[in-house]
This record gives C-alpha cells, structure tokens and sequence, in this order.
C-alpha cells in the first residue's frame, strides 16, 4: 500500500470508478519487456566481440559551427576537441561515441588494458582519421629512424628544414663563387642568409641536439655514428630525440608544434634516460598525448588522465596516483546509484504484481509501468576481471651454488672487453635486477649466465640441475603470427590435449577466443603471456627475464610481480620500469666499466647516483 503513495499525483481521484484494462496493461508491460530485451542484447554484442580482426577505421560526427570557425580563420585555438567519434578495428567496436577533449599545455597519459585500443586512437589521431583543425600539427614518435649513411648528430638537425636549407643554398652559392660562376648578386645573397641564420641561432642548434641525444643514452662517439649501425631501439631512440629537437625548435622560432604523441615511450630506454626524459618533460610547453603503462613515469610527467574503458574515454584531473583514488570512489558511488535504483525498481514492480489485476488500482499499475519505462538507465560497476598469472614451481629444491660466474673476461673484439674479472653469483632465493646504460652489456651478461655465450676466460657455474626459462621481447618477436595461440604450444610441446593447453594459457589471462584467434590478432601485451605461457610450459626453476614488463599493462605488470614473488625458484631480470623493480627485486647489479657493482642502497641509492650524474654533465 505504501508504494501508491510514491506518485499520489497519478491516483484515481475519489469516486472515480475504473476497469482492468487488459490489453493496455499487456501492451505496456510487452513494450516494457521489449526495452529491456534490447538492452540485454545491445549489452551481449559489446562484450562479445568477433573473433576476426582486420583494419582500424574512425568516424565522428562533424560539426558545423567548428568546420564553418575554421574556414573563416576563427578557430585558432590550439586546444583540441574530438566529438562524438567511433573507432573499429575490423568488425570490433574499440570506442562508440567517445569525446575526447585535450587542452592546450597539458600533459595526458592514455591508460587501459591491453587491446581496448589505446595505440589505434593514437594512429587514428596521427593519420587525421579524426579530424583535428588543420592548424595543428602532431608529431607522432611511432616509427624509428631509417638506417642509412646520415650520422645521428645530423638525424636530429635534420628536423630543422628552415636551418638546412640556409646551410644548403649558403654551401651552393659559395661553390659557386669560388668556381668563379657568380653572377653578382651573390653576395648581398650570402648576407641576407647569414643574417637569417644569425636570426634562428643556427650555430646553437648541434649543441641543443647533443645534449638531448646525450640525456637518451647516446655518447659523443654514437652521435657521429650513422644511423644504420644501429639496432632498432636505438633508432626508435632517435625518432624519439628528433621529436623532443622539433620541440626545441618550435619554441626558438616562436611557432608551436600543438600536439605531440607517443606509445609507450619509456620501452626504448634504461632507467638513466628514463630518468632524463622525466624531467625534460616536465618543462614541454606544448600538448602531449602519451601512452604508457609505467606508473612512475606517468607520475612524474602527466598533469592528466585519460582512462579507456568500455568503448569510451573517461578524464582524470591529476597524475596517476590521483586518478586511481578518484577512479576508485567514482566506481564505489556508481555501484551505490545504481544498487538504490535497483530496490527502487523492485520497490514498484511489488505494487505492480501485487495489484495487477485489481480493477481499482489499474491506473496505478499502468502509471507504475510507465515509471518504470522513463527511468534512466544506470548499470553496475562492470568490474575488470582481475589478471592472474602463475609460474609452475613443481620441483625439488636444492643447494647452493646454484650459478656463478667466476673472474670471468669477455668480448666480442679484443680492443674492447665488454666484462672483467666479472664474479657474481646467484641461487633459487635470489630476486636480481640488472641495471645500466643501453650498452653496458646488461643483456650479453644475461647469455653468459645462461650458457649462450662462452666466458673469454674465467668459469661459469651451473648446479646440474638448473632449468632456466628465458623471456625478451626476442621471444615475443619470433611468434608464428599466423596461427592461434592454442596452435603455437601444440606444435612447440606436442602430445598433449587441447584442454591442457588451454589451461596453460589461461593462466596467463589468454583464455576463451582469444586462445584461439591468430596471433597477429592479439595486442602487443597479449602476446607477451603467450610467450610467457610458452616458456613456462617446461616448468623452469630459475628464471631470466629481459625486459618482461615491455607492452604489458598496469594490472599485467602487478600480476607478472606477483607470480615472481611467489615463485619458489630464482629470479634476474633487466627492467626499466621502477615500480616493477621495487615490487619483486632484492638486489639491484649495475652494468658499467666492464664489471658489475652491486648496489647495497637499492633503487633510491641508483636514482641518486644519476641525478648527480645529470647535474655534473649538464643534462638538465
């Protein structure tokens, strides 16, 4: 009874003699059911998601007001205003009516899980699919460098075309002059040229150039060196200097590079640069859109937040620490709203079925439908499922020493020894991470200690029955991209039941279709756990892993620290990412002068180290 006075304005007045009528009251309750079955279906199809992916594709709702602003010339804002805009990549919806909002100056990190498709808006944005005024230009650090003749120093002054062509037209005419083929104008064009490089302070610029490819890891001599000598993360360091030296030189020429983008930029670098990149960073004067999963860079350089989720982007003010508190009580307030509404929608559906039938209160009961029907539809918190990875530890343990290697030489050319006299050990306890310069030969140290390099002089050690499970992105790299996951452990460890593999995989967090799509289907992280799944298939005891963190996100990466910490075997790994190293590493070796040094202050005592470094060389 109580509930007929929740709408007193919609009950009979007094006197008032009323009918059941039937076939109203089945129309609005069909029509009612009809509502809610759409909803459930629209619901089933965005979860689903096909099982074949082909090519990313955007759409966005234009604006009239905004197109008409810009082909007059009144809409030079740098700030950008993405609208109502969809994102596909093939059949799969990555993002439905999404609006995207980046205000000039600021500094967004672009969160989310892997595959939602973080990377595809940033091409989306880069290629112009979106449309974005044509006043503001993007610098987009995906592709590394070319290799070819042009040594690193002029890669990067490559970037200031107004500077080379000076230099270029200044060389031409001076040939010209001295070869005596001048025709008299020019040397009042010699000046002019001088007067334009004077202007930009063209004689600055390879100073500006190598203090920014010295703050990424490259020393005097790699700066001369061309760019085909070196490997693809080097060059992929290289895009990364050209854009930070495009900055530079916007800001010297007083123009203004708007918007600049990048994925996953800290993959490329050791902690030293990380370090570095930091901090410049923090003094950019423009937009920045940059996607990463590490925590601690995007605390350091974000001003902003942006969470992809659920086919939309949700706006964070604040860094990273910020948008987790802020997130967190978003969703507690949410799953609150939508738990009333639900005890208020059961609350009139008892009147409902209690008076459906009493010709007295049937239009109570139609108004209650109707009620029912104009609520706003609010949903519970879609929870992410949380990520679980386990590394098998069903073996027997045994004694010290389990791996060393002791005074041990090597080198590639004996005018250069990458290690000397090198001695370190470890055993099944051991939690090791391995840090230093690109170069300082972190992963040839890795080789040693797995056997695949032989020592120049000097021993290794390794306890008879040591089983090392090895991960780099090498590994990831060389999947058959061709085939399912499922299909990849078959044909690696044969003789075993799709089931088992398959349980394999899931504990990885690649389990349903996605163990059964094609490799190539799957996102950069995602194929990281396959590869983890198939290393661990042979139930390893030590594990040496280089740079596993690269690609996989946040709630991956906690996983991955998790496992390793649970795991009853030994553990080195080389990693760039702070939180991880803090999370699962005892022991912190730095690779530098050919040897090894074990730093007993830990991460903070490393941090400190290159900071003083930075001040003493002057590249902050």
């Amino acid at each position: 009874e109580a509930s007929a006075d929740l709408l007193p304005g919609l009950l009979l007045k007094r006197g008032q003699t009323s009918m059941v009528n039937a076939k109203k009251l089945e129309k609005a309750e069909a029509k009612l059911k009809a509502k809610q079955d759409r909803r459930m279906e629209r619901d089933s199809l965005k979860s689903s998601g096909p099982l074949v992916l082909e090519e990313a594709s955007a759409s966005q709702a234009a604006s009239k007001k905004e197109t008409r602003m810009e082909s007059s010339g009144k809409n030079k804002s740098y700030d950008v205003r993405i609208e109502n805009f969809d994102v596909s990549f093939g059949e799969r919806v990555l993002l439905a009516g999404a609006d995207l909002n980046l205000a000039f100056g600021r500094r967004y990190g672009l969160v989310g899980r892997n595959g939602l498709g973080k990377t595809t808006l940033l091409k989306m944005i880069a290629s112009q699919s979106l449309r974005i005024p044509s006043h503001i230009s993007i610098l987009h650090v995906e592709q590394e460098v070319a290799g070819d003749e042009t040594p690193a120093l002029q890669s990067v002054l490559e970037c200031d075309t107004t500077r080379e062509s000076l230099l270029r037209e200044e060389r031409d005419l001076t040939a010209k002059m001295n070869a005596g083929r001048g025709e008299g104008t020019e040397g009042a064009r010699l000046s002019e040229i001088y007067a334009k490089l004077e202007e930009i302070e063209a004689d600055k610029a390879p100073a500006r150039a190598s203090v920014i490819l010295a703050g990424l890891g490259f020393n005097a001599k790699m700066q001369q060196q061309t760019t085909k000598e070196f490997s693809g993360g080097w060059r992929m360091r290289l895009a990364l200097a050209r854009a930070l030296f495009a900055r530079l030189l916007s800001l010297s020429l007083l123009t203004s590079v708007p918007l600049s983008l990048s994925s996953e930029p800290t993959n490329m670098l050791d902690v030293r640069a990380i370090l570095w990149l930091e901090t410049y960073l923090q003094t950019w004067q423009s937009t920045i859109l940059v996607v990463s999963h590490d925590r601690n860079f995007l605390n350091a350089v974000a001003t902003d937040i942006i969470h992809l989720h659920s086919q939309r982007l949700d706006m964070y003010r604040g860094d990273f620490e910020n948008f987790m508190k802020i997130k967190e009580e978003r969703l507690k307030n949410q799953q609150r709203e939508y738990e009333a509404q639900q005890q208020y929608r059961e609350h009139i559906q008892v009147f409902i079925d209690r008076f459906r039938y009493n010709a007295n209160r049937a239009s109570q009961v139609q108004s209650k439908l109707k009620l029912l029907e104009k609520l706003p539809e609010l949903k519970p918190v879609d929870k992410e499922s949380e990520v679980m990875m386990k590394f098998p530890d069903g073996f027997e343990k045994f004694s010290p020493p389990i791996l060393q290697l002791d005074e041990v030489d090597f080198y590639y050319d004996p005018s250069h020894y990458i290690f000397r006299s090198l001695s370190v050990s470890a055993d099944l306890e051991s939690r090791i991470c391995v840090v230093g310069e690109n170069g300082a030969g972190k992963s040839t140290m890795l080789k040693i200690l797995m056997g695949e390099l032989a020592p120049v002089r000097g021993i290794r050690h390794a306890h008879r029955n040591l089983k090392i499970g090895y991960f780099s992105q090498h590994h990831v790299d060389q999947l058959d991209l061709n085939i399912s996951a499922v299909e990849l452990l078959a044909r690696k460890f044969p003789g075993k039941t799709e089931e088992e593999y398959r349980h394999q995989l899931g504990s990885y967090g690649i389990s349903g279709e996605l163990a059964v799509r094609p490799v190539a289907s799957l996102s950069g992280g995602q194929k990281s756990r396959v590869a983890f799944a198939q290393m661990t298939m042979s139930c390893p005891n030590f594990y040496i892993l280089d740079e596993p963190t690269n690609h996989l996100d946040m709630e991956t990466i906690e996983a991955l620290a998790k496992a390793l910490n649970k795991f009853r075997g030994g553990v080195i790994l080389v990693s760039h990412d702070e939180r991880f190293i803090r999370l699962v590493c005892q022991e912190l070796w730095v690779c530098e002068n050919a040897t090894v040094t074990r730093i007993e202050g830990g991460f903070d005592q490393y941090r400190d180290i290159l900071k003083e470094q930075f001040q003493k060389e002057g590249f902050l």
